[in-house]
């Protein structure tokens, strides 16, 4: 979907959400889950009314089922336009598939889950990411969207924070993987 057609759907929904008194995060929708699963029986955090969240849980059914429309039925499979040199460097570390394929099957390809390297580090990014969103009271779709269209001061320290993580990430630890 292009942007300018995205863009104003989801300022539309944030402006309902905000006039309805909700605020929107996908790690809200994981621990309304986790609730809903007994997981209060273990932790204090999860003792919470699941059922005054239920309107969230549509959010999550919202998106895979959009995710799934999106690609099946919006998609049209071009290969996302990337400058020759990047292409050229990014075949240089390994990514064979860049400039011929949507996503690098090097990263996104079922052929990911057989090393064990990478099923470590895949668990151990989603626990960073998991004890991230929770030590910054959000995700980073709660606290870019939300958080900054009600022009909260932490959403708005939380995002730099994401964007200076992602940065090291893509520019120092990244090259060190692969």
């Amino acid at each position: 979907m292009p942007w300018y057609i995205g863009g104003p759907m989801i300022a539309l929904i944030l402006f309902l959400l905000l006039m309805a008194g909700k605020t929107f995060g996908m790690s809200s929708n994981l621990r309304t889950l986790c609730t809903l699963c007994g997981a209060g029986n273990a932790s204090g955090f999860f003792r919470f009314d699941w059922k005054a969240q239920r309107w969230n849980l549509v959010v999550v059914i919202g998106a895979i089922i959009g995710g799934y429309i999106g690609s099946h039925l919006l998609s049209n499979n071009e290969v996302v336009a990337i400058h020759t040199d990047t292409i050229t460097k990014l075949q240089h570390m390994g990514f064979e598939s860049a400039g011929s394929s949507y996503l690098p099957r090097e990263l996104f390809g079922n052929t990911v889950f057989i090393d064990f390297t990478t099923i470590l580090l895949l668990g151990l990014g989603g626990l960073l990411v998991g004890f991230g969103a929770r030590y910054a009271g959000g995700c980073t779709s709660g606290h870019a969207i939300s958080g900054l269209s009600n022009l909260q001061r932490p959403s708005l320290i939380a995002v730099i924070g994401f964007f200076i993580g992602g940065l090291l990430m893509i520019h120092l630890i990244f090259l060190l993987l692969f």
